[in-house]
């Protein structure tokens, strides 16, 4: 049902309304809460949405802009007829262990949602572009390739014969690294693990990467929710996925059987991005590892060496048979509960003292890469993006953008114009 908008003149759907707020995974009583809905002594909070969803009542201008926020929908959503077509987003690479929440399912969407419109506005540019040419390394690596042949040309592929992990001194070091390769062939790596709020964080454990395997405009997302020591990982493994041509989302290894094309994908991204990160040579003098004790004192040290983390170890002994599947799995629980504590201290460190460290402008350059923000200071320059369409692309508000490309240039990640 159509409404008129008395102040504005402008058409709200109201069945719209309902629509959106059920992608979004949230509850009549949570959504009236996030909108600012308050009781009354005529009717609740409750009623008061369910009388805008049923067009018995209009919008605010305000309500309707906590509303686009709430939900994590474009304005126009609230003015169509019909509810959009859902756009395809890729394979779901994840064996989860538990059913993903509504509200978590909705975040995630939303962000997926938004991916594609940023990786859909670069590759529009791309394309009119004369010297872009496709990237042959996407759709690639046939999955019958063996596992070190086929890291052997991603080794190739980041340029890193020669360079071992000596060669950096932490974890995040590591992490950079590879990113800079990657960066450096044309993909656009970013770290996103939230709609812009920490109140819209997004466990790792319902996504830890995710990838759109486009020959022109290649992206990968990071989780930086994710410990650290897992990026590296990560980050390879989605590489994987683009030699492979499979866009989609994943999740944490697991050591089930696979049963179906997705599964057998997914365990060729791992083999290959744990045989790229730890070669099959560093663990062939270790003898098979027998107890949990003997794991704990010969794991950790393995993981320190090569700046990945212990899990990534653990199952690299596991896919070669050293280690009892028993153990595996008790190392995985250990593994998992550790982090989760370590983010329990993290959050109460959080509140109890003040919040320092880097600036926000040197934290979001970070999290959108060297490619992106050399891209967007470009295209801007050459007339090819309006600073609004630059906003889109960096998640920012419009009057930032110039702000953010000349830190992302005082930090060293190359030119912003």
């Amino acid at each position: 049902m159509a409404i008129k908008h008395d102040s504005a003149r402008e058409d709200i759907n109201s069945e719209m309304l309902g629509w959106a707020r059920a992608q979004a995974g949230l509850s009549l009583d949570e959504a009236a809460r996030a909108i600012g809905l308050k009781d009354s002594t005529k009717k609740s909070a409750v009623e008061k949405l369910s009388a805008l969803e049923r067009g018995e009542r209009l919008p605010t201008r305000s309500q309707l802009s906590r509303i686009v926020q709430a939900y994590h929908r474009p304005l126009v959503t609230f003015y169509l007829s019909k509810p959009p077509i859902v756009a395809e987003l890729g394979a779901d690479f994840r064996r989860l262990s538990e059913p993903v929440a509504p509200r978590d399912k909705g975040l995630l969407d939303a962000l997926l949602r938004d991916l594609r419109t940023r990786q859909s506005m670069i590759r529009s540019i791309l394309e009119d572009d004369e010297n872009r040419e496709p990237l042959l390394f996407v759709n690639s690596l046939p999955l019958t390739t063996p596992i070190e042949q086929a890291a052997q040309k991603l080794h190739c592929f980041l340029e890193m014969d020669g360079v071992t992990p000596k060669d950096v001194n932490s974890p995040s070091e590591h992490f950079n690294a590879l990113r800079q390769s990657i960066e450096r062939q044309g993909v656009f790596v970013l770290l996103i693990g939230n709609l812009g709020s920490h109140h819209s964080n997004i466990s790792e454990k319902i996504f830890r990467g995710a990838v759109i395997a486009d020959d022109m405009a290649p992206f990968i997302v990071i989780n930086d929710q994710d410990a650290q020591t897992a990026r590296s990982f990560t980050l390879i493994h989605e590489l994987v996925h683009l030699f492979v041509g499979s866009t989609g989302i994943s999740a944490a290894p697991n050591s089930e059987m696979p049963r179906t094309r997705h599964d057998k994908i997914e365990r060729f991204c791992n083999d290959v991005a744990s045989e790229v990160l730890l070669p099959s040579r560093s663990l062939a003098s270790y003898a098979p590892i027998e107890t949990l004790d003997e794991a704990n004192e010969i794991i950790p040290a393995i993981a320190a060496e090569y700046h990945v983390s212990e899990y990534l170890v653990a199952y690299r002994f596991w896919r070669d048979g050293k280690i009892r599947q028993d153990v595996f799995t008790a190392l995985s629980g250990s593994y998992a509960a550790r982090w989760e504590a370590a983010k329990a201290r993290k959050r109460e460190e959080s509140r109890e003292k003040d919040m320092g460290g880097p600036s926000y402008y040197v934290v979001k350059c970070h999290r959108l890469g060297q490619a992106l923000l050399q891209f967007v200071g470009q295209n801007i320059r050459s007339g090819e993006l309006t600073h609004t369409k630059a906003a889109k692309l960096l998640s920012i508000n419009t009057g930032s953008v110039e702000r953010l490309l000349s830190q992302a240039a005082v930090a060293g990640y190359g030119r912003a114009g």
